[in-house]
C-alpha cells in the first residue's frame, strides 16, 4: 500500500491518524487544539510533533492556521487505519472478543511494521471490507469506500434505517448498545420524538425502546 519507506514513532503515527479522522472526507485543515483534544494532550506538545511531521513532508503545517496531510501523509494514515481495522476483525471473528473490547488492543497492534503479516492477515480473514463497528477498511492501494450514511438523530418520525455503524466507538457506548440489543444490521424505525428533550422512541425488530438524542447522534444508519 505504501511504496516509500519512512520510520515513524508510535506518537507520530497516532498524530497522522488523528489528523486524518479530524479532517473528514474533504481533507480540510485541522487546528492544533482539536488534535490536542482528540489525543488528550497539550497543544505545545502537538505543535512540536506537527513541526517534525512537516519536516518529513507528511503534513502541511502553517502556524495559527492548522495542518493537513500531504499525499504521503495520507497514504501512511490510511495504512495505519487499515491495520487497526483488520486487527479488530481478527480479534472479534477469530478470537471471540466483543466489539466493545477490541479498540484499545488494535491501537497497539496497528503499529506492527510487517507488510507481509498484514497481507497474510487480510487473506486469512477473507479480505473484509468493514470492521466490527461498521467502518470501512482501506484496501491495499489506500482506497477507502464510504457509504451514504445518516445519523439516526437526523431521521424523522416514520423513517426507517439499517444500523451500519457508530460515531462513538468507545467501550461505554458499545456496551450501551449491547445492553439494549442494538446490533449492526438491525432495522430501526423512528416512532416518535419527544418535543422536550428530543429523545427518540424506536421500533427495533419486535420491540420498542427509547434512547436519548446524544445516543441517536452516535448511530449511523442507511435510510430504507
Amino acid at each position: 500500500m505504501v511504496r516509500f519507506v519512512i520510520m515513524l514513532s508510535y506518537t507520530e503515527e497516532n498524530h497522522l491518524k488523528t489528523i486524518f479522522h479530524l479532517s473528514g472526507k474533504d481533507s480540510s485543515s485541522v487546528t492544533t487544539n482539536s488534535i490536542a483534544d482528540a489525543l488528550n494532550t497539550k497543544a505545545p506538545s502537538v505543535t512540536d510533533m506537527l513541526k517534525k511531521l512537516s519536516e518529513k513532508q507528511l503534513i502541511s503545517y502553517v502556524k495559527y492556521q492548522g495542518s493537513s496531510l500531504t499525499d504521503n501523509g495520507r497514504k501512511l494514515a490510511l495504512n495505519i487505519i487499515r491495520k487497526h481495522r483488520l486487527w479488530e476483525v481478527f480479534l472479534v471473528e477469530k478470537l471471540g472478543f466483543n466489539w466493545s473490547e477490541v479498540h484499545d488492543i488494535a491501537e497497539q497492534l496497528e503499529h506492527v511494521k510487517s507488510d507481509k503479516l498484514i497481507k497474510e492477515l487480510d487473506k486469512f480473514l477473507d479480505y473484509p471490507t468493514k470492521d466490527p463497528h461498521g467502518d470501512p477498511i482501506p484496501n491495499p492501494a489506500g482506497f477507502i469506500k464510504y457509504s451514504n450514511k445518516f445519523l439516526l438523530s437526523d431521521l424523522k418520525i416514520g423513517d426507517k434505517g439499517k444500523f451500519i455503524g457508530v460515531k462513538d466507538s468507545s467501550s461505554l457506548f458499545l456496551k450501551f448498545l449491547d445492553k439494549r440489543k442494538i446490533a449492526l444490521g438491525c432495522t430501526i424505525k423512528v416512532l416518535f420524538i419527544e418535543e422536550f428533550d428530543h429523545s427518540i422512541h424506536l421500533g427495533l425488530n419486535d420491540t420498542n425502546l427509547t434512547i436519548s438524542l446524544k445516543s441517536a447522534s452516535n448511530i449511523y444508519v442507511n435510510k430504507l
